[in-house]
């Protein structure tokens, strides 16, 4: 059955749009129409912003209490588990999530998420007298204002309540732009926004391509703009809000090493760390694709990883047995295999998979891939390709490897692998990446901060600083005495 909608979620609405605009969205499995949505306009995001801006001067904004506050979001991470199969069925139908993912990394990932915040609201000091030089002071955190946040098709659901949980936890109003590869999901997200108590203006949410995008980072209506995308699509985000002074976080690519030290536990190290690499069919940021290896043990890591890569499922996203499903478009298999091509043509070995499945007549499938001997200056080890394909690279001790896994433009993500914790915390400490688990395939925690060192971004999401993000900080000096 095709998901038809016809009206746009602006400032807590079901409203018309503008516009007769749609997106047509079809399943990267077979080709099937899957929804029809509208897709929003200027005009749109003009309304949703004068509705932002009201919403600010409203009561929420200006005098709710972090208990308030907290109540809302726990009602919102409520509502979306009440439509849970609604939301992992949509999540794979639209852009090939494999069914095993979709729950816990699609929606209890994204209501996790909301719970941190919840609890972090209660607990968060939002004002505080200082004794000041001549006269008292009253520091106050306050909404950063109007807010915008632009998510990504990869993980829509959990990239939302990043900015959704901190924008509601602040008091900021806050417009949301889903992508338009996987923009149906946005609409179960405004379905349970329209299920709870949600004051008027405080949340739109208006499904568009790019130039919607830039027409809602410079519009001066906007205070903030929480960006999740490509490095490229970041930087020119990242220069607009400068040039206007806007406040920015930017959340970008990734190519993250798992370190796997020579006292590693192959049997729990394999399938956690090749799962850190291949979850969501490799279409991750955080993902930790360069594999580094040390040359004592590399021919049988490599053998280990091979052997497990070889037993996953890749097929039917929505059959529960499918580990690996296809990706989100025709463009984006068009880009991976060139990367595969690219690996060949620089010398790096190909291990396991490095075409299309034989079995499958249709979908945007790649077969998982592995390479060997990956040169760290090669495209494979430094550019991020955004699907199942994962590169060994060898190192000789742990100084190397450190040396080698901070090698990178990027710097999201990564992990050590090791029967020594006290090691494990070492190297970990020494990569410049903005997490690093130690032993475990975590690429994100819910109430900590996340977010990268160099190209990877600037700022963080979740814990008290993704909050802080949305907060202005004011100084009200008290009278002398």
């Amino acid at each position: 059955m095709v998901i038809e909608r016809s009206q746009l979620f602006i400032g807590g609405e079901w409203l018309a749009p503008a516009s007769g605009d749609t997106f047509e969205v079809h399943s990267p499995h077979d080709q099937s129409l899957v929804a029809v949505v509208p897709k929003a306009s200027n005009a749109d995001a003009d309304a949703a912003l004068q509705a932002a801006r009201a919403a600010l001067d409203a009561p929420w904004s200006t005098s709710s209490t972090p208990k308030e506050r907290a109540e809302l979001i726990r009602s919102l991470s409520a509502a979306i588990q009440a439509r849970g199969n609604e939301v992992t069925s949509t999540v794979t139908a639209e852009m090939g999530t494999p069914a095993k993912f979709a729950m816990f990394g699609h929606l209890y990932a994204a209501t996790t998420v909301l719970d941190g915040y919840a609890e972090l609201v209660e607990n968060y000091t939002f004002e505080e007298q200082r004794s000041g030089v001549i006269s008292p002071t009253l520091i106050q955190k306050v909404p950063v204002g109007v807010a915008v946040g632009i998510v990504p098709w990869n993980v829509p659901m959990v990239i939302a309540a990043f900015k959704l949980g901190a924008a509601l936890a602040s008091g900021s109003p806050i417009v949301l732009k889903p992508s338009p590869e996987a923009p149906v999901s946005s609409f179960v997200l405004a379905d349970a926004l329209a299920d709870i108590d949600l004051p008027p203006g405080l949340v739109s949410i208006l499904p568009g391509d790019a130039d919607l995008g830039r027409h809602l980072v410079s519009h001066p209506l906007v205070d903030k703009v929480s960006f999740t995308g490509s490095t490229a699509a970041g930087r020119s985000v990242g220069a607009t809000c400068g040039e206007l002074l806007k406040r920015c976080t930017l959340e970008l690519g990734g190519k993250s090493a798992g370190i796997v030290l020579d006292d590693a536990d192959l049997a729990t190290t394999v399938p956690q760390l090749l799962d850190a690499g291949l979850q969501n069919n490799g279409q991750v940021c955080a993902a930790q694709t360069r594999l580094l290896v040390p040359r004592s043990r590399h021919a049988e890591i490599v053998d280990a990883f091979a052997d497990h890569m070889r037993s996953l499922a890749v097929g039917n996203p929505a059959d529960p047995s499918t580990d690996i499903g296809p990706l989100v478009a025709e463009r984006q298999r068009e880009r991976v295999e060139g990367y595969i091509k690219a690996g060949v043509d620089e010398g790096a070995k190909l291990v396991v998979g490095g075409g299309r499945p034989s079995d499958l007549d249709s979908g945007w499938y790649v077969e998982p891939t592995l390479f060997d001997d990956v040169d760290n200056q090669s495209r494979i080890a430094r550019e991020e390709i955004f699907g199942p394909v994962l590169a060994v690279v060898p190192y000789d001790d742990d100084d190397h490897a450190v040396a080698l896994a901070n090698d990178s433009d990027f710097g999201l993500s990564g992990s050590v692998w090791t029967s020594d914790a006290d090691r494990g915390v070492a190297v970990a400490s020494r990569v410049r990446t903005g997490l690093c688990a130690i032993n475990s395939g975590l690429i994100v925690d819910p109430k900590s901060p996340f977010g990268g060192f160099k190209a990877s971004g600037i700022g963080r999401e979740m814990g008290p600083e993704g909050l802080s993000a949305f907060l202005e900080t004011r100084t009200v000096v008290l009278p002398p005495g």
